[in-house]
Order: C-alpha cells, then structure tokens, then sequence
C-alpha cells in the first residue's frame, strides 16, 4: 500500500529512479518488521510518511531513497556500510547526516549555557553539531529530510508520552522551524511552529484559535466576494490568476499581537488575498490595478521582487482600505515566486544535474535565486575556524537560530542579521575588507556609534579609513560569528 501510494508521486523520476525506491521500501520495511510507533502504527508508516513529503518537494531518487532509510541505522541491524554497499555512497552520505542530526538534544538555552557538571556531554553533542554541520554544507538533503522527518513526528506528537512532548516541541519551535525559514520553506516553518504553539503554550493557542476561527467565519464572504471581484477586473485587462485567501498562522499572529497589546483589531493581515500569476511585469500591473480600485494604506507597500527576502522570499505585498472600508492584506508573485516561498531551496531541484546544494542556483529571468544564502555555503568553513566548542555553540545561538533583521545598503542591497548586530557585524557582512577598514556609520542618515544595535529595515553606509584596522575592543560588541572570526584572523596575524 505505502509503495503504491509513494510511486505515485513519483512519475517525474525515470524507472530506474523508481527501481532504487523500491530497493529502499523493500529494505526498510524488513529492517523495521515488527516494530511500532508510539501510536501503534507500523514503524514503515513514518518512513513512508517522510519519504512522501520528500516526494512532494520533487527531490530526486535518491534523496527519496535516504528518507525511506533514514532511521534503519538507528533502530535496526542495518549498518551505514550496508547502506553503502547496496545504494552507493551518496544514499549512506545522507542517511548518516541525518542520523548524526537525530541524535542531538539542543534548545537555545543549551547552545548558550552549560554548567561545567555537564561539559563532558556538551562538548559531545557540540561535535556532533559540527559533524552534521558539514553533511549539511556539502548536500542540503540532510537537512531537508530531517525537516520531513520533525514534520511526520509533529503531526504525531499527541501519542508520545507526556514527558517528552514539550521537550520535542521546543526543540522543534527553537531549531527546526528557523531552519525552515533559513532554507526559504515558509510554508513548512509556519505548520511547525504552529504545531509546536499548542503543545508549549496549550491555554495561549485554545484561545487564540477561537477568537481566530471566529474572526475568519466571520470574514469568509467578504474574502470570497473580494477574490471574485479581483478576478473579474483581472480579466478585464486580460490577466489570468490564481487568487486565494490565507490565513495567517497561529503562532506568528500571536507573536505579532504581543508586539501590539494583544490587540488582534490591530492584525490587518489575519486574512491576506494571494494573486499569483504568470509573469514579473503582470506582479506590477496587478499592484497599479489594485491601488487603482482601492486607497492603500501609506507605509505598507513592500516589494520583496525588487529587493528579496535574503533567504530568497519574492513577493508584493500592500495593505488597502477594500470594499465596506475593510482593511485587507493583498500578496502578488509568480508561481515560480510562488514554489521558492512555500518550498525555499527544495523548489525547482535540478533531480539528476546537481549534486550539492549550491549546484543547482541558477539563474531564472535573469535573477540568483538564494545568492545571498551564503549561510548554508559558510557553515563548513565558519565552523572550523572556531577552535572551542563553547564558541561553536555561541555562533549558533545567534548566526543559526536567533530572530533575524533585514538591513539595506545605501544601493538597495538586503543583508540578513540577526538581532542585535552592530554597524560592524554589517560591514563584514558586506566585505571582509570594508569590515577591517571601518571608521564610522551612518544608520538612516544619522552617525551612530560603532556599537549601535541596528533595527529591521535600517538603512547603512559605512565611512571607511584607507588605512583602517579592526580594533580589538570589536570583539566586545560584535554579533555574528562572521564578523568575530575575521576580525581575531586580522588580529592573530
């Protein structure tokens, strides 16, 4: 049953891809005979459900081999070796990064505080971070399994016993979902955080979840009779679109409605309208026509096309005063745009041409997409460069899981920090040379200290010395491990 329903995904795979599948089901199926999740299902139904999530993301062969396989070294008789011997090196490469990653127990906490007891067992889990962090450099599939993996045991969490949900929850809320996000599946991020809400904060998100479910009943016409209207003057001008409402997620709502007295009448975008259509100029032609028929709101005219997202998110957003006076988000992209935002790094995968997670960045009318996701491309090197764990762990907490900002050059570029970086953290973040030669900063047209901490949207220009050197008092205020690393490799030389 699980085979049939998997191969049916699968018809943009050659039949010899299908025959390796197969290989995969048949092995895993017989290494895990007998055994049973928490829930009483057969153990082969996760390995089916994490394998068809890869499927659905059109990853190649054996990408969906390794998530049939991923935990029958763990649980089974079954050794990397024989996965190497029956699948080829590429298949075992996977399936141990994701072993190696399923072995570690991490929260923020736990990456940023250790007592000295416990050192002995954090310097092992650190290593086995770093181990994961050069399967992940080197092919991205790791990663994406794994997330596949987290989402099939979220969605089970309910027969796991009590003491380990919030535990797993946690983990999945503080690691999981922003490295979701890191990878551009904004779709994915949104369902694990949600999932993970109603577990660590159980009475928040029953009540949120009423007053939401109530508010959308309650704006469900006024949804449908507005996406009818939107297409009906799209047609006019000869667009063809997809448009549908979406609903805001639960957990970022309720994120937002903290940062406004819990206020939800302030959350314009609980229901936004998505256009998607076919081309770059109709995004514009769509927003000329919206802003035509209804008044936007000052302020809130976003193009992420023009300036992308860093971890490669497109899209036009406006907030207008719609029909009645009802304040409505609206969202306009490509398809194209439409795949990178819900899918990230897995949209558009090269299956048979490209081998590692960079391979296959191409350019599409005429943009990189991910050209700034020079993260995932720095992890191997960033990471050797630190000698302590302690260090290791620290660059995590802020480089890997920390809440991000959005900072622009005075051209436009977009740099992703996170928060609290300084003008410096910014300046390496642009070049190693204009870091090493910073003597000044302007944050929206202002001089500000070296030290100012930067907010989402600033806008920089760094004043440089031509013979500018970094400070050693630097390493007091920097952020980002990038910043910190090249500025003792300047100092140590």
């Amino acid at each position: 049953m699980y085979l049939a329903d998997l191969k049916e995904k699968l018809n943009y795979l050659k039949s010899e891809d299908l025959k390796l599948i197969e290989k995969a089901y048949k092995l895993a199926k017989k290494a895990h005979e007998g055994q049973e999740r928490y829930s009483g299902a057969p153990f082969i139904e996760h390995e089916f459900e994490t394998a068809l999530f890869v499927a659905n993301l059109k990853l190649d062969a054996k990408a969906v081999a390794a998530a049939l396989l991923h935990d029958v070294c763990e649980d089974t008789y079954v050794s990397i070796n024989d996965i190497k011997k029956n699948f080829g090196k590429d298949v075992a490469q996977i399936v141990d990064g994701v072993t190696k990653l399923g072995k570690i127990r991490i929260t923020r906490k736990w990456l940023v505080i250790k007592d000295e007891k416990e050192l002995k067992e954090f310097d092992r889990q650190v290593e086995t971070l770093r181990k994961m962090l050069v399967a992940m450099s080197k092919d991205i599939r790791v990663i994406i399994i794994k997330l596949a993996d987290r989402y099939h045991n979220m969605k089970t969490l309910d027969a796991v016993p009590k003491e380990k949900q919030f535990r797993i929850a946690k983990e999945t809320l503080e690691i999981y979902a922003p490295l979701a996000y890191r990878l551009g599946m904004g779709e994915l991020k949104g369902q694990l955080e949600d999932m993970a809400f109603s577990y660590i904060y159980p009475e928040e998100y029953k009540e949120l979840k009423e007053k939401v479910d109530k508010r959308i009943k309650e704006k469900e016409k006024y949804i449908e009779d507005l996406r009818k209207d939107v297409l009906k003057k799209l047609a006019k001008i000869g667009i063809r679109a997809e448009v549908h409402g979406r609903a805001k997620h639960l957990y970022s709502l309720w994120r937002k409605m903290k940062r406004n007295n819990n206020d939800l009448n302030q959350i314009y975008d609980l229901v936004a309208l998505r256009v998607i259509v076919g081309s770059l100029d109709e995004c514009y032609k769509v927003l000329g026509l919206i802003h035509e028929t209804w008044k936007p709101l000052v302020g809130r005219i976003k193009d992420y096309i023009s300036t992308p997202k860093p971890n490669g998110y497109q899209s036009l957003h406006t907030t207008v005063f719609g029909p009645k006076g009802e304040i409505v988000e609206i969202q306009i992209r490509t398809k194209l745009m439409h795949d990178h935002a819900e899918n990230g790094i897995a949209a558009h995968w090269h299956y048979s041409e490209h081998k590692t997670a960079f391979d296959y960045l191409t350019k599409q009318n005429g943009r990189v997409p991910y050209k700034d996701l020079v993260w995932v491309r720095e992890l191997n090197s960033w990471q050797k460069a630190l000698k302590s764990n302690k260090e290791v762990a620290e660059s995590l907490a802020m480089d890997f899981f920390s809440d991000r900002i959005f900072i622009y050059t005075p051209q436009g570029d977009v740099k992703d920090l996170p928060v609290g970086s300084t003008p410096v953290d910014f300046s390496y973040a642009v070049h190693t040379d204009i870091g090493h030669r910073t003597a000044g900063a302007k944050v929206n047209g202002k001089i500000v200290n070296l030290e100012h901490h930067l907010a989402n949207g600033d806008i920089v220009e760094i004043i440089t010395n031509k013979n500018g050197k970094p400070k050693r008092d630097w390493l007091d205020f920097v952020k980002t491990s990038l910043a910190r690393s090249r500025i003792k490799s300047y100092l140590n030389k």
